[in-house]
């Protein structure tokens, strides 16, 4: 059976009435399943997680554009986290018999169907680019939504009519590996360490300035990990956010013990760590066994042990059975 997954991040985390509207627009498709629903004050933002079937996963995805498109106004939009559309990027992952060629084609007949309903501007990102130099989200994102619409001279949109941005912004899709996004706390609430932490870790690292005003790159510890410092307000603490985009290359203990480790340089602890969104129960195998090296765990035994290690529960209760890909999909459902 074909299973495919949607995670839309979208510009609205404060009105409830919104955000269960677009999550009632999801559930409505046949043939798709809502796992998850992450919103944030502070950032205004809401992460939805839904998977099924591939047409029905598109209609659900069109259905949930036409209904933000509807609800809200990114002209009145602000928030903590970057963004620059409603819907402000909406990937496709597939997760079970469905090749990341078919997953491209699914993104390019829902952006003209998009393009026929409402006709909001957008670009492809990740594995659908149309350029190297799009696939990047933070590229496409730069600027933000207060940039726009200059922006469109330099960077046109692939799909869409760019004259149309005023209350939806500009969105990003495409196909994509799966993807975690991974918080990581700091006992300070100093965001200047949490940017220098990000730095330091995030594959694209920093710029250092030599003594003679040479500029030169410096790249991070982890490859396919992206990373920003910022204060949430709701915790009272500066984090780390992280989204990371290979998870054979990096995943959460390896992030965890990074972060970990700059910190400490700069004189500040980890308290604990946030899962935004949704994991696989590969990811807490692992950070078991770095615990307790040479063990071997149930699936059971080995969340509870990643949510001590990892200090997953540290801001709010940690559900497994709401937050591991595995314990959410049933292929009877979809």
């Amino acid at each position: 059976m074909q299973i495919l997954e949607c995670v839309p991040n979208i510009s609205e985390g404060r009105d409830a009435n919104i955000i269960e509207a677009i999550a009632q627009c999801i559930r409505s498709v046949k043939g798709v399943k809502l796992l998850h629903i992450d919103s944030g004050l502070a950032a205004n933002r809401t992460v939805y997680t839904f998977a099924g079937r591939p047409e029905a996963v598109m209609e659900a995805a069109f259905q949930m554009y036409l209904k933000a498109y509807e609800l809200i106004d990114m002209s009145k939009h602000l928030g903590t986290h970057p963004r620059q559309g409603v819907v402000d990027v909406c990937p496709f992952i597939p997760l079970q018999g469905i090749t990341m060629n078919e997953v491209i084609d699914y993104t390019v007949r829902l952006a003209l169907k998009l393009e026929e309903a409402i006709n909001i501007p957008g670009y492809y990102y990740e594995y659908s680019a149309v350029h190297p130099v799009r696939v990047n989200l933070a590229f496409l994102r730069k600027g933000q939504y207060e940039s726009l619409p200059a922006k469109f001279d330099t960077l046109p949109p692939d799909f869409g009519d760019p004259q149309n941005w005023e209350r939806f912004g500009v969105t990003v899709m495409g196909a994509r590996r799966l993807l975690i996004a991974y918080n990581v706390n700091l006992n300070t609430k100093d965001v200047s360490i949490a940017k220098k932490i990000a730095s330091n870790v995030r594959e694209s690292g920093k710029w250092e300035i030599a003594e003679s005003g040479e500029r030169s790159k410096v790249f991070g510890k982890l490859k396919s990990v992206k990373g920003l410092g910022w204060y949430i307000e709701d915790f009272q603490k500066a984090q780390v956010s992280y989204n990371l985009t290979d998870i054979t290359e990096a995943g959460m203990l390896d992030v965890f013990l990074a972060t970990q480790e700059e910190a400490e340089k700069l004189g500040v602890e980890v308290t604990g760590s946030e899962l935004v969104g949704l994991a696989p129960i590969s990811e807490f195998h692992k950070a078991a066994q770095r615990s307790h090296s040479g063990q071997t765990f149930t699936d059971d035994e080995a969340i509870t042990e990643a949510i001590k290690f990892l200090g997953l529960d540290e801001l709010k209760p940690f559900d497994p059975n709401q937050k591991i890909i595995e314990r959410l999909i049933d292929t009877e459902e979809v």
